[in-house]
């Protein structure tokens, strides 16, 4: 276990994201983890160094906790859990800035080799071959 915390982007809840309800929109809510995912990618410096190989999104879960209401802002984490196989997962937290949780994101994901239209083998082990930050991408490193 580790003391440290998550990777953090911060986004304000835009009008034109509500629902007919006046809160954010269901889907929205994978957006925001999207965005969160692509930032941590980029900071630990994942997207470089990969030519011919993408990460792909296999499947999300959102846990609805708490509503998000136009002008609210929010922290959304990432952490990357690495395992055996072809895929990993990307966890996220959207968190209002009062600390109460609005959503929980679970992904799982895998980099995929864009001529064969197949998932590589050790995505933890391209990343780190590839030059990323693992200490960034994942708390757990």
């Amino acid at each position: 276990m580790t003391d440290r915390e998550p990777f953090r982007t911060r986004i304000k809840v835009r009008h034109y994201e509500l629902d007919t309800l006046g809160h954010l929109n269901h889907a929205v809510y994978h957006s925001y983890g999207e965005v969160s995912r692509l930032e941590l990618l980029e900071a630990a410096g994942a997207l470089k160094g990969l030519p011919g190989v993408a990460s792909v999104l296999l499947e999300t879960h959102v846990k609805f906790r708490r509503e998000l209401r136009a002008g609210d802002e929010v922290d959304v984490t990432c952490d990357v859990k690495f395992g055996t196989g072809k895929t990993f997962r990307m966890d996220s937290t959207i968190i209002k800035l009062d600390g109460t949780v609005a959503a929980e994101i679970t992904c799982t994901l895998g980099l995929m080799d864009l001529e064969r239209r197949k998932l590589v083998e050790d995505p933890r082990g391209r990343f780190e071959a590839a030059g990323a930050d693992l200490k960034v991408l994942s708390t757990a490193e």
